[in-house]
Parts: C-alpha cells; sequence; structure tokens
C-alpha cells in the first residue's frame, strides 16, 4: 500500500479538529483500572498509575467496529489507510489530581498529521493533544503519538538471551484481558492469538503498550514519589508468554524483553526534582 501526497493532504485536513467530553470521575471505573494493573484498590488513598486511562473511554456502536477490533476509521482521527496502529510515545505533565465523584472535562486535538518513510515503509504520525480538567482548571495535560504503518512481514519468535537484572513481570492471558476490559480496548491483537498471529504477524499475544507504561510508572513512583511530568516511548512489541525485566538505571526506566531488547522507555520528573533545580 503506498501513501500518496493527496493522501497527507487529505488526512492533514483533521489537524485542529477537537473533541470535547465530559464525565464524572467514577471511583469504579478507577479502581477496576488500578485492579487491571495490579495496584492498590483503595483509590480514595492513592491514585493508581496512569488512572486517568480509566477515564474517557472510546465507545463505538457494534456496527462501527472494524475487524481488528479498533473503531472504524474517520471521526475525530482521520480515515488513514494503512492497516496497522499502534499508541507509539506519550508526554505527560500533571498538574493537580483528580477529585472522584466529581465532573472532569477532557478536550482533545489533532495536533499534527505528518508522513515518514524508511525501511519499515510509510508511517503516519498523528499527535492528539488531551487536556483534562475539573472547574475549569486543568488536572493532566498529555500529547499522544499514534503511529500507522503497512502490515509489514511476520514478526519473528524472540529468542531469550541472558536475565536481565529488574523487577520481574510476568503478565497472563488473564492480565491482558481485564486490561483491555478496563480501558475498553478491543484491539484483537491483545486477546486473540489466532488473530495476533494469522492476521498481524505476531508470534504471540502483544502486551498492551499503555499497560507497560503504567507498570514503570508505577516503578519510578515507588523509587522517587509523585510525578510532575511523565513520558514514554515504545521501541519494540512485549510478547505475552515471557518475562520482563522493568529496570530502572541512568535517569530512565524501561522494559526490557527476554531477548535483552528495550521493548519501552521512560522518564518521570518527580515534584521533589522541580524543589531542588
Amino acid at each position: 500500500m503506498t501513501v500518496t501526497a493527496d493522501d497527507v493532504a487529505g488526512w492533514q485536513g483533521w489537524i485542529g479538529r477537537e473533541e470535547r467530553r465530559a464525565e464524572i470521575v467514577d471511583a469504579e471505573a478507577v479502581r477496576r483500572f488500578a485492579a487491571a494493573i495490579g495496584e492498590d484498590l483503595d483509590v480514595g488513598r492513592r491514585w493508581p498509575s496512569l488512572g486517568h486511562w480509566g477515564l474517557f473511554l472510546p465507545v463505538a456502536a457494534a456496527d462501527q467496529v472494524g475487524e481488528d477490533g479498533h473503531p472504524k476509521r474517520g471521526g475525530f482521527l482521520p480515515p488513514v489507510s494503512l492497516p496497522r496502529r499502534m499508541f507509539a510515545s506519550a508526554t505527560m505533565t500533571f498538574h493537580r489530581a483528580l477529585t472522584l465523584g466529581m465532573e472532569a472535562e477532557r478536550v482533545s486535538r489533532i495536533a499534527d498529521v505528518r508522513h515518514r518513510s524508511g525501511g519499515s515503509g510509510d508511517l503516519i504520525l498523528i499527535d492528539v493533544a488531551h487536556v483534562i480538567a475539573q472547574a475549569g482548571e486543568p488536572c493532566i495535560e498529555e500529547m499522544q503519538t499514534i503511529v500507522y504503518r503497512g502490515a509489514g512481514g511476520a514478526t519473528p519468535v524472540i529468542v531469550p538471551s541472558a536475565p536481565v537484572d529488574g523487577v520481574r513481570w510476568a503478565p497472563t492471558p488473564v492480565d491482558l484481558f481485564r486490561f483491555s476490559a478496563a480501558t475498553f480496548n478491543g484491539h484483537r491483537i491483545h486477546y486473540d492469538a489466532a488473530y495476533a498471529r494469522d492476521e498481524e504477524g505476531y508470534p504471540a499475544l502483544v502486551v498492551h503498550g499503555p499497560f507497560t507504561a503504567a507498570k514503570l510508572f508505577g516503578l519510578a513512583r515507588a523509587r522517587g514519589g509523585e510525578a510532575t511530568r511523565f513520558s514514554f516511548r515504545a521501541e519494540a512489541p512485549i510478547f505475552l508468554g515471557q518475562p520482563i525485566a522493568l529496570v530502572a538505571a541512568d535517569g530512565e526506566y524501561r522494559a526490557i524483553r527476554a531477548d535483552g531488547r528495550t521493548g519501552m522507555s521512560a522518564k518521570m520528573i518527580h515534584s521533589a526534582d522541580l524543589l531542588t533545580a
């Protein structure tokens, strides 16, 4: 599949498009997210790592869901024709805590649409800016980058190497299903092994990027306290059935696959860091 200049220009017409959603910050929704990532269920006492991802979930009618489980293309996001979609990275700023039981509004805006090409073929990168506010005051700002790419070939089976020191994380199929449920993520690569293998060429179920990001956030918070800023970047897919090492080193946090390759890297700025800067 070839992306033309006219295709890119058409998708760039979505830049500036906004979507506004308001909902009550529901304690049970946040609690389900905490359960899915394995954290404290007393969310009134301790907000879960990246718990805002349990809110403002994507809702598509049954006839508006694509074959891959994602909502069909178009609407708020441009109808990019490349078949594969990945949540590639995000940068977040935390201004104040969300208050349970109080209405919040999320304003989302298409900030940029750009085309890249390289050895892996055409890529379309879409930056989406989100601001979550309560009582008119911003609580969380987040810039997400979503990447679309061609189908490509099959992904080779990972060959384990020497173990890496770190916090061992071995998610199960139930963990992936629960995270999909808590975030209303219908993408079949996370729960339908036959689809992941036969249609998208993966050797096993794929661990959600946001799930991995939440685990790295939790590690960083345990090491240095609450966050003012947090960013992550997906570098390689992480698959079910092999242990993952969550590692803190040189100011970064990494999820290391069984073959020694970094699946995701992250950085956090803590409140105390700003006070001493």
